[in-house]
């Protein structure tokens, strides 16, 4: 990475026995600590309300990394990640002043990844054991489950911890393919000069997963798929994509214009909105049940698995251009790109020769699984008649670097344990995005169904109509 250790700290995970640990958090740090990248001296300290005592928790760390780890961990470098770690057997609603005597340093970052029911005890704990000074936290998403709820845990944070020792997560933001947007928009300057309403027609956005809810039946009832992809990820995808250029790439310059894209958003009428929810049908090959046939979800369920939106930013570069978002389990594909759709050419032209249509150029950004960026264009078919064909330039990260990106949590920890806030939410940024979904939260449209495998229901066709949602594979630019 080219990048040097951060500050000596310790790093507290609460919930360090729970899936997102396994699965993210000690994976990421364990490649952090390969390349020398976590504090030089600082613990890794676990956190949970579980009977497990120190060499049970490096075990699990241990089946962690080499289940999960982006790089084939050595015995020597899993060795000198595991001397780091620490466990303390914790009840989120005791004091937490065991865990205190547990630290060695008076500046430590603190993870809650935890249910969301945890956080305001454990963040009112941090107060009472006098952890507050020298503590910056990272809290997971969801922030709050509508408008009023983030103001209530914005308000309980800030009782703690002031602004600047707050990092709210989104892992799409440490995405290297997100954060290369800013360099290929405004590094590159033929797309710096048509990056806007004169040129652009639509801009389509998706994250789409070919997984269920699994085991978080329960949780995502309480959810759904606008609290939890449509106001966090789908929004900061979007606002990164449509924000004036900053003044610089410091924290607040970059927050302080994806905030503007935000207030510019108009309002969302529940006539714009399709929400779905997935029945039984076929992914990857296997047969797969409904959602109301999932462990921990009502039979009668209303909970969305599927959200498409058409959204309008109201300023002068983006004035009369459609923003669609959508987002679904159980989609045909795992797959999250943005697509720009520039204008139509005119065809005076191509009509003498016969031709009644150029299809449109688009522009392809993708984000996972295949991070890379294609571009279609038109050009003539080898041969004594013009015959026009759509054809691709593309960039993948695999055939340029040689190399795949690093995890996003492991660029998020790394930023944190350094005090870079670049790519972590700020306060209005999570209010306004509530308050953008609210009508929609309040006043919800009835749940249409889609069959598992496909791309969602055919109702949300509408949206885009007299056009069609670029699904992989159909229309595909890469």
């Amino acid at each position: 990475m080219g990048l040097r250790p951060p500050p000596d700290q310790d790093v507290v995970v609460f919930g360090a026995s729970g899936d997102l640990s396994a699965r993210k958090l000690l994976p990421a740090l364990y490649n952090l600590s390969k390349e020398g990248l976590l504090p030089k001296r600082g613990d890794i300290v676990g956190a949970a309300p579980v009977t497990m005592d120190q060499e049970a928790f490096i075990d699990f760390a241990r089946k962690a990394v080499r289940t999960f780890s982006r790089t084939k961990p050595t015995q020597r470098s899993l060795d000198e990640f595991t001397r780091r770690l620490r466990f303390v057997s914790l009840d989120p609603r005791e004091n937490l002043r065991d865990l205190r005597a547990a630290l060695k340093r008076n500046r430590r970052l603190v993870y809650l990844a935890v249910p969301p029911s945890a956080f305001t005890s454990l963040i009112h704990g941090i107060g009472d054991s006098d952890l507050a000074d020298g503590t910056s936290l990272i809290i997971e998403k969801p922030f709050g489950h509508d408008l009023e709820s983030a103001r209530t845990l914005n308000d309980a944070i800030h009782a703690v911890l002031p602004e600047p020792q707050i990092f709210r997560i989104d892992h799409y933001l440490g995405k290297e393919t997100v954060q290369n947007l800013l360099v290929f928009r405004f590094g590159n300057s033929v797309f710096e000069r048509v990056w806007n309403r004169d040129a652009i027609a639509r801009v389509e956005i998706t994250v789409a997963e070919s997984l269920g809810v699994e085991q978080r039946g329960a949780f995502y009832e309480q959810t759904g798929a606008i609290r939890d992809i449509v106001q966090n990820h789908l929004f900061q995808v979007l606002a990164i994509t449509a924000m004036e250029p900053p003044i610089s790439f410091d924290a607040e310059s970059i927050r302080n214009e994806k905030v503007k894209v935000l207030r510019a958003l108009k309002p969302i009428t529940p006539d714009e909105v399709v929400r779905g929810q997935y029945t039984a049908g076929v992914v990857d090959g296997k047969r797969v049940p409904g959602y109301r046939r999932e462990p921990g979800v009502h039979r009668h369920s209303t909970t969305e698995t599927y959200a498409a939106m058409r959204l309008c930013i109201d300023s002068w570069r983006w004035s009369g251009v459609p923003f669609f978002v959508r987002t679904g389990k159980r989609m045909a594909e795992r797959d999250t790109r943005i697509v720009l759709t520039f204008r139509d050419v005119p065809l005076h032209l191509f009509q003498r020769l016969g031709v009644r249509s150029v299809d449109s150029n688009r522009l392809v950004v993708h984000v996972q699984p295949d991070e890379g960026i294609a571009v279609t264009f038109v050009a003539k078919v080898p041969g004594p008649e013009v015959h026009l064909q759509d054809v691709k330039m593309s960039f993948t990260y695999d055939s340029s670097f040689k190399a795949s990106p690093p995890e996003a949590y492991e660029r998020l920890l790394h930023d944190a344990l350094n005090g870079d806030h670049t790519l972590f939410i700020r306060e209005d940024e999570v209010e306004r995005g509530w308050q953008v979904v609210q009508p929609v939260l309040d006043a919800p449209p009835p749940i249409v169904p889609y069959r598992a495998g496909s791309w969602g229901p055919k109702e949300a066709d509408r949206l885009v109509e007299p056009l069609h949602w670029h699904n992989a594979h159909v229309g595909d630019a890469g």
